[in-house]
């Protein structure tokens, strides 16, 4: 297919043993009870600094909250990157790329759980698009991973008529854009099923993908769609950012028993992190503290907690102690996490590569005003991508989207007011 060939080219990084067709080999598809449900207790909120290990950042502990004026730091320097380097390679675990801990956390479900299902275009014996379903199809059979034509409202329409009678289905699709031709089946069942039976069902499916910016890929396969989703009723959607909470937030969005929107960045599948040896999920709707400061909140996800980390760096060596918070969960917003970051820093700076007219910056920037206006010292500043459809050529892609010289020039301007 020559879609899938076109973005299978992007994968320069990938062995080539990535591509090869296994073996054909069926599995016979284990009986399903009807109306069998798993329920996951709800984890006592914590907030966890998670130190990024690939960036070479700085790890700093909170001095408190009580103060409301700027003080910098007259001789703070960015870490090294081999000491960040040698204090991964000390701890337990196992290093895995972004791919390949979503299709851990997958295949752990399937072990886990009988009624766990996947379907969507090439993510049987070719393995998917991304290769995030690669042997899946040899393990579990071609009932449980299904091939499905191109046809998006199609399949998606019947992963969620497989979740409301009893079935935990993941839908893939080849390219988020292309769910938008799903979006009626999203929208008017996925969202609204639960309410509009009066609760005779629940729609336990996750919609998963590749999305957001890549390498000149072109408009049409360089979508954010997350504001898209987010205006619709009865969803979840996360996004994942490193190889930890790809997995965390995969197992997670599986056995809750709401729909579930997780969004992949293409540019991010190849990024490789030590994740742990033993089992755990991620909460879906708890925000991830990177790390921890005093002057200013920062708050992205997906492939800007990058750029922004990158930023960071600079701004430590300038003096900033900047606080820096994924947000991983679009909707709903932790705003617990959130709320005590404004009250410590009384600064917000939002980075996002969603669309500055209506994107998630935009509800982030309405919900903060709304519960902690009291607490703000400044406006705050909300960085996305210009409203126009990505260009393909490489320059011109690259200054629709947020870099990190202007992360640098908000912080400074708004810890200068």
């Amino acid at each position: 297919m020559a879609t899938v060939q076109g973005l299978a080219t992007t994968m320069t990084t990938l062995p080539e043993t990535f591509f090869s067709s296994p073996s054909s080999r069926s599995i016979q598809f284990p009986a399903v009870v009807a109306g069998r449900r798993h329920h996951v207790a709800q984890s006592q909120r914590r907030i966890t600094v998670v130190g990024l290990r690939s960036d070479g950042g700085v790890s700093f502990s909170n001095q408190g909250a009580g103060h409301r004026g700027l003080h910098l730091i007259p001789t703070a320097v960015a870490s090294t990157a081999e000491a960040s380097a040698s204090s991964a390679t000390a701890k337990p675990g196992h290093e895995l790329l972004l791919f390949e801990a979503l299709r851990e956390g997958l295949e752990e479900e399937m072990d886990r759980d009988p009624l766990v299902c996947v379907m969507g275009e090439d993510v049987g014996h070719y393995g998917g698009s991304y290769k995030v379903t690669k042997g899946l199809a040899n393990k579990f059979g071609d009932l449980r991973v299904l091939d499905t034509p191109i046809a998006e409202n199609s399949f998606t329409g019947m992963g969620i008529g497989a979740a409301m009678t009893g079935l935990r289905p993941i839908v893939e699709g080849m390219n988020m854009g292309f769910l938008l031709l799903a979006f009626n089946q999203i929208s008017n069942n996925c969202g609204m099923l639960h309410y509009t039976s009066g609760g005779q069902f629940t729609i336990p499916i996750v919609i998963r993908g590749p999305g957001g910016v890549g390498r000149q890929l072109g408009a049409e396969h360089s979508q954010r769609l997350e504001s898209y989703f987010q205006s619709v009723p009865g969803l979840q959607m996360v996004a994942c950012s490193t190889s930890y909470n790809a997995k965390g937030l995969m197992k997670a969005a599986i056995r809750s028993e709401n729909p579930v929107i997780l969004f992949e960045h293409v540019l991010l599948y190849n990024l490789k992190e030590r994740i742990p040896d033993e089992e755990y999920i991620c909460c879906l709707e708890e925000a991830e503290m990177v790390r921890p400061g005093e002057h200013i909140t920062i708050l992205t996800y997906s492939r800007m907690r990058y750029h922004v980390m990158q930023a960071a760096k600079t701004l430590v060596n300038k003096g900033y102690d900047p606080e820096v918070i994924d947000i991983r969960s679009l909707k709903p917003f932790d705003l617990y996490t959130i709320g005590n970051s404004v009250k410590k820093t009384h600064r917000v700076l939002i980075v996002e590569e969603c669309m500055r007219t209506g994107g998630i910056g935009a509800s982030l920037r309405a919900a903060i005003m709304e519960n902690f206006w009291d607490y703000l010292d400044t406006p705050i500043e909300c960085l996305s991508s210009q409203d126009v459809p990505t260009p393909y050529a490489g320059t011109l892609e690259d200054w629709t989207v947020v870099q990190p010289p202007q992360i640098v020039a908000a912080v400074e301007k708004l810890c200068c007011m």
